[in-house]
């Protein structure tokens, strides 16, 4: 018995239970790790004080860690990711919150320049991650609901995340802390208070490049990420029901991705559909078709399909922006159509 009078087995089993909110278990390894590591700081607009960031994920940080880790800034993301640089060089750990993925723009020359080019131009580690909440869905118009991850796999140097649960959400983040190179952590917003799911209670890091299946399956693979995810799990589960057995690869790191469970998925079911929620022109999915055709074009019964958001600005209108993004009808359409090619 535990000293509660409890039973051993009992507690493993609460543990299991335990769940938590997509965002919750962001906020939880961001917590863990500035307790774990002084050098680790937040940067950001209203990451400290009453908001918390502006999904607050630091809300009731600055009481516990202060104003010389929980820095607030104001709306200059090129200054601040900046400074973040310099901070990482000198031995800190900047967590950096740019409010919604689209403002990382502001700061691109200072990611894609400098960050990303420190390495290879003199050996100096940059250890930042910025926290770039992503993706549409909830209507909020074309400033608040890009995809902007394609920008960042493009550039040499950096490496990119995007998790589609909260246990990955917590174990993903815990990683890219501590990782020496510059992490663009993509979180999805649509998830954040929407999706809950089991969560280790110690820090469980997930290593970065390494995909999961989160469906197996026979006769389609569909190759996905973010909030995507969900969604295809909804799809393969429609259709199953028409004998249809649908695999998911859930990426989790768009780069360095995991090339081999891709191919091994590809060559099992030689049928992919890829999907995600940034437009399809020069998407992620791109690059994910791209590899198949190389490396496992012989295995292919069917064409390679991909489903992505459309070349026009996100709509604000809610119906205008349901038709702009992949549906789970849209899926289960593009999944039946390839077992039939």
């Amino acid at each position: 018995m535990t000293p509660n009078g409890s039973s051993g087995e009992r507690s493993v089993a609460s543990e299991e239970d335990r769940k938590l909110s997509y965002i919750e278990a962001i906020s939880e390894a961001l917590r863990e790790e500035m307790r774990r590591d002084e050098d680790i700081i937040v940067i950001g607009e209203d990451v400290g004080g009453e908001f918390g960031g502006a999904f607050n994920v630091t809300k009731g940080f600055e009481d516990e860690f202060g104003r010389r880790r929980i820095l607030n800034m104001p709306m200059t993301e090129n200054a601040f990711i900046g400074a973040a640089t310099g901070m990482a060089l000198m031995g800190l750990r900047p967590v950096i919150e740019v409010q919604f993925a689209d403002f990382i723009t502001s700061g691109y020359d200072a990611i894609v320049q400098f960050a990303a080019t420190n390495h290879y131009r003199w050996g100096g580690a940059v250890p930042w991650v910025i926290r770039a909440p992503s993706d549409g869905g909830i209507s909020s118009g074309p400033f608040h609901s890009q995809n902007p991850e394609a920008w960042f796999m493009h550039t040499p140097g950096l490496k990119v995340v995007a998790p589609a649960t909260p246990a990955d959400a917590k174990g993903l983040l815990l990683s890219a802390i501590r990782d020496n190179n510059p992490v663009i952590y993509f979180e999805s917003k649509p998830l954040y208070r929407s999706l809950k799911g089991v969560v280790p209670e110690e820090g469980i890091a997930i290593p970065i490049g390494q995909a999961r299946v989160a469906r197996e399956g026979t006769d389609v693979t569909i190759v996905t990420y973010g909030a995507m995810v969900h969604e295809s799990l909804k799809a393969a589960e429609e259709i199953s029901s028409q004998g249809i057995d649908t695999e998911i690869v859930d990426l989790r790191t768009l780069k360095p991705m995991d090339c081999e469970t891709v191919l091994a998925s590809a060559r099992k079911t030689s049928r992919i559909l890829i999907v995600h929620s940034a437009n399809r022109l020069v998407g992620a999915g791109a690059e994910v078709a791209a590899l198949i055709a190389d490396e496992a074009f012989e295995s292919l019964d069917a064409p390679v399909r991909r489903l992505g958001g459309r070349d026009v600005p996100v709509p604000f209108s809610p119906p205008l922006e349901k038709a702009y993004r992949p549906s789970v009808d849209d899926i289960a359409n593009a999944v039946k159509e390839l077992v039939t090619w």
